[in-house]
């Protein structure tokens, strides 16, 4: 069974995060992405990287996953994640507002599509929607 817990910002220690997610829109829809070995669609985001700031890092893994150059971000929570019989791994939930998006880099994305909900066929569908919820609950 997993859980997602939500916490404030700074409720969890900076050094404990270990993921950034991005629920972002460009052009009034959702930016979803597609991992080059799956079928589903993903929330860009990723993991922090040793001696890299959480913005730093959303910044980073938002323009690796989708091309966005000029973006602005929001900090929404922490989250965290817990399996049965695991430790809660922690992360950090952004909205991003992607005002360009450029080519996409070399990486593991193989495919970046723009919906106008999330779509139902979702790589972490007990994990995803609770994120892509919060964030509606703070752009209402």
């Amino acid at each position: 069974m997993i859980s997602v817990n939500f916490y404030d910002l700074k409720e969890i220690q900076e050094n404990k995060l270990k993921y950034v997610v991005i629920v972002a829109k460009y052009k009034d829809k959702w930016i979803m992405v597609k991992h080059k070995k799956r079928k589903t669609w993903e929330v860009p985001g990723g993991h922090i990287e040793d001696g890299e700031g959480v913005e730093e890092a959303a910044k980073r893994e938002l323009f690796e996953e989708t091309g966005a150059k000029e973006v602005q971000l929001k900090a929404i929570s922490i989250y965290s994640v817990c399996r049965t019989g695991e430790n809660e791994s922690f992360g950090q939930l952004y909205f991003g507002q992607v005002n360009k998006i450029e080519q996409l880099p070399e990486s593991e994305i193989g495919e970046v599509k723009l919906f106008d909900k999330l779509p139902k066929d979702l790589t972490y569908p007990s994990i995803q929607p609770k994120l892509y919820k919060k964030v509606l609950e703070y752009l209402e």
